[in-house]
């Protein structure tokens, strides 16, 4: 690609950046049904966008099950943005724009988090969900698509309004996945929203499926591949497989417009599922708090009691000695342009350190992935130990706390040289 083709490119970015809709509140997210996965089990993963930025992993013990989740790290309780309980039954959600054909008010809306936090207590299947929503006071106060999986081989997505729901079953798509944005199919398309990340991470998936990796994906491949891509299938670029021109012949600066991770990202999630009829206990939530490409993904099984590791689960806002505050942290200072002398700062975002090394660092992509496989060989012997009979669930929690301890160190460790970083002062681009 010659640099006028990509001066072209980022002109036509630039002149859509002046007018496309920009909405804080645009997450990206897939399915993955146990059938197209090689071990059985069930996949969802949710990037989430939002204006509440900080956020935590807590646990909370519900009226029927305990459960964790993803919130705002001012909460109180009583909302989750994505989350999995103890009968192996999990939910997330993205905000759809295309429903809303009422005239419930404003401020009766915006009730996503409450209806699954309540779901979470109470639901173990997909079944007990319908059931959820069938008999909940309208208007529910929802324009939202709900994902959910469940134990028993439910993989689910529910277009849901004030006063009525469309279901789609992921099982009864020949792939086995379903990418869901911000709009709903069962809405009018003059009202989609979203459509630009869905074709990219449509596109990533249907490649996975074409080389024959989908049904080998884990939680670290899904949140490595699509919550730090660069992709954007509409302009037919991908800067991360092209890093090396991609920085040789730019300054590295790009808007920040239409990829999966955005400013506005607060954290990539993953639910990983259990096989039909396996054990609930076994479920693990897989999550990076933070912009994706600054933070590091660590795992946390669902558990009768809290296991969550302090760092992951602040209140009321999180500290510089945390995940999602460290990650606020690495992304104002390397990847968000600081805002001197740029009109429209807010608008771009600075890759030079994400993609590439310097001589006093190595890519913050590195970095991650880096620990992220530290953290995983940490985990993993211990969590195989549990599923294969060989510890009970008490040892298994007991030892997941103790090797937990760790998780925050090791992201500090791999992140050292942006810590405390020893080379010139350099714009982030």
């Amino acid at each position: 690609m010659t640099n006028t083709t990509k001066y072209i490119i980022l002109l036509t970015i630039l002149s859509l950046s002046a007018s496309v809709w920009q909405q804080a509140g645009a997450c990206t997210a897939v399915i993955i049904a146990g059938k197209a996965t090689a071990d059985g089990r069930p996949l969802m993963w949710k990037n989430r966008d939002t204006d509440h930025l900080d956020n935590s992993i807590r646990h909370f013990k519900g009226e029927k099950y305990s459960f964790i989740g993803l919130v705002n790290s001012e909460s109180e309780g009583g909302e989750v943005w994505i989350g999995a309980n103890t009968a192996g039954f999990a939910i997330m959600n993205t905000a759809s724009y295309c429903l809303k054909n009422d005239d419930v008010p404003v401020s009766e809306m915006d009730r996503e988090g409450l209806l699954m936090y309540r779901a979470l207590e109470i639901c173990a299947t997909v079944e007990d969900f319908e059931h959820f929503l069938d008999t909940l006071p309208k208007p529910l106060g929802v324009e939202a698509n709900f994902g959910c999986i469940d134990a028993f081989g439910g993989a689910v997505w529910y277009e849901t309004g004030n006063f009525s729901y469309h279901k789609r079953d992921v099982n009864e798509k020949e792939e086995g996945y379903m990418v869901v944005t911000n709009y709903s199919i069962s809405g009018p398309v003059d009202r989609w929203k979203g459509r630009e990340r869905y074709l990219t991470a449509s596109a990533i998936f249907r490649d996975m499926r074409e080389h024959g990796t989908l049904s080998a994906i884990g939680p670290l491949g899904i949140i490595d591949s699509l919550s730090r891509s660069y992709r954007h299938e509409l302009m037919g670029i991908d800067l991360v497989r092209d890093s090396s021109k991609f920085l040789s012949e730019t300054n590295a600066c790009v808007p920040d417009l239409d990829f999966i991770p955005r400013r506005s990202t607060s954290a990539a999630v993953a639910v990983h599922g259990v096989p039909e009829d396996g054990n609930p206990l076994e479920t693990v939530m897989w999550a990076a708090l933070g912009y994706p490409a600054v933070s590091v993904t660590v795992p946390v099984p669902v558990s009768e009691d809290d296991c969550v590791p302090e760092e992951l689960s602040c209140f009321p806002e999180s500290v510089r000695d945390s995940f999602c505050g460290l990650a606020d942290f690495l992304s104002y200072e390397y990847v968000y342009y600081p805002g001197s002398g740029i009109s429209n700062h807010s608008k771009y975002i600075g890759l030079r350190f994400v993609l590439g090394d310097t001589p006093w660092s190595t890519s913050t992509l590195a970095c991650s992935r880096r620990a992220e496989a530290i953290i995983k060989e940490e985990f993993l012997p211990l969590y195989g130990k549990f599923c294969n009979g060989g510890i009970a669930g008490g040892t298994y929690i007991k030892k997941y706390r103790k090797i937990s301890e760790n998780f925050f160190r090791i992201y500090q460790d791999a992140f050292e040289c942006y810590i405390h970083w020893k080379g010139p002062f350099v714009e982030t681009f």
